[in-house]
This record gives C-alpha cells, sequence and structure tokens, in this order.
C-alpha cells in the first residue's frame, strides 16, 4: 500500500494513499465537527462542517471526501474555517424547529454539541419556523421532521448496514425529506424490519423511541462498528 506525506497544522505527517483526509486528521488526534459522517458508513460530504483550508486553493474542501494526497498542505483551525462552520450551524438551527428545551435528545444531541463547541450562542438569520408534522405511524418509532438536519446517516445504514432501503430522501432543496417507501406513512412499510438502527445513528431528536420524554433519548453510536467488525471477522453469535 503506497504512502503519501502532506501537512496538517505545520506538521509533516504520512498517511496511506486510499484514505480521506478527515481520517488522517483524526488519526492525528485533531478533533473534526462532523454530523453526516459516521465511521462504517460511506461518506456523504453534505454537512460541510469538516471543511479545511488547502493552500493554493481559494476553495474550503470537505476533508470527508477529500483523498489525501502527496505534498498538499492542509489548515483545519483557520479563522475563516471557524467562521464557516458557525454559520453552517446557525442555518442549520434556522431551517428547522429545533427548539431544545422540549426536544427528546436535549443533553445528547450532536447539533446542539456541535453548537456550544463552536461558540454558536445565537443566530444571525431569521428563522423559517416550517409546520411540519411527525410521522408516528411506525409500532416503535417516531420521525420528527422539524429536528432533521438531512444528514443522510438514517438512509445510508438502512440501506448499506441493514439492507432493507426503507428510508429515502424525498424532494429537492428546502423541500427535502427524509421518506419512508415511495413516500408512504412509516408504519405500513412492508419493507421496513424495525431493527431502529436508523434511530440510533440519528444524531438529533428526528428519530427517536415512542414513550421518550425531553430529555432522555440516549442514542449508542458505537453499536454500529460493534457490527461490522463482526462482520468482517465472520461472528455471527454473540454471547
Amino acid at each position: 500500500m503506497s504512502v503519501v506525506t502532506f501537512t496538517i497544522n505545520d506538521k509533516l505527517v504520512s498517511a496511506p494513499a486510499n484514505i480521506s483526509l478527515l481520517s488522517a486528521i483524526q488519526e492525528q488526534g485533531i478533533e473534526m465537527p462532523t454530523l453526516c459522517h459516521l465511521k462504517g458508513l460511506s461518506e456523504r460530504g453534505g454537512c460541510r462542517l469538516c471543511i479545511v483550508e488547502m493552500e493554493g486553493s481559494p476553495r474550503l474542501f470537505a476533508s470527508c471526501v477529500t483523498p489525501v494526497a502527496e505534498g498538499m498542505v492542509v489548515r483545519t483551525q483557520t479563522d475563516r474555517v471557524v467562521k464557516y462552520r458557525q454559520m453552517m450551524i446557525e442555518l442549520l438551527l434556522a431551517e428547522r424547529n429545533h427548539i431544545c428545551a422540549v426536544c427528546v435528545q436535549n443533553g445528547h444531541c450532536e447539533l446542539q454539541t456541535l453548537a456550544a463547541k463552536l461558540g454558536v450562542t445565537s443566530v444571525r438569520y431569521d428563522y423559517i419556523c416550517p409546520d411540519l408534522p411527525m410521522d408516528a405511524s411506525h409500532e416503535r418509532y417516531v420521525l420528527d421532521h422539524n429536528r432533521c438536519v438531512l444528514c443522510g446517516r438514517c438512509n445510508r445504514v438502512c440501506d448499506e448496514v441493514e439492507g432493507a432501503h426503507t428510508l429515502d430522501m424525498g424532494g429537492r432543496g428546502i423541500q427535502s425529506r427524509v421518506i419512508a417507501g415511495m413516500n408512504q406513512p412509516w408504519g405500513t412499510s412492508r419493507s421496513c424490519t424495525g431493527c431502529g438502527k436508523c434511530v440510533q445513528v440519528c444524531p438529533t431528536g428526528a428519530l427517536f423511541k415512542k414513550g421518550s420524554s425531553a430529555a432522555e433519548m440516549v442514542k449508542q453510536l458505537d453499536f454500529l462498528t460493534w457490527i461490522l467488525d463482526g462482520r468482517e471477522k465472520k461472528i455471527y453469535h454473540w454471547s
């Protein structure tokens, strides 16, 4: 396997040529904000929170979908990068109805945590305040479109890990929604296995177990690595 050498934050590093820049940055112990990225799922490059500056280019690059390359010079924490990350968090908060005090995942929400880490204490943009429905037709789970950030984790885990492909994206732009089946009530979808993987990987309170009240929903992201490691090692039974 070939190795490339490049610079991250003025430090010369080496990494396998087939990994993403985000993986290389994380291997150096550098914390990177992400929402759509989750280890074990394909990369989407949608949230743009993992952006970095690349010397020689005016563009900002989403590190999760940028392969490492020989000689690249990368900076992860410039004033410009931090400013854009803050702006993207603000836009996410303004787009839907993220009212933390009454959310099932208050205190355990990745969007809430990132806002705090990035110093986003207010939103400069007008709140859209859409009147979006909740789909509680499923026997066990609820989909609240008001809290969805369209990260696509639920779609990818349903497709790539469970193999059901019940969930998908419907609509375009600001009209985009997570849909079940061919845009039918989730509870009527015959392809859904009820596994709950989509609920566990959701970074916000958009997907949650029925019966959860404010601040009660704690999700377990490590289950995905446990499943995928078991498949790789051909271990299909656990004691």
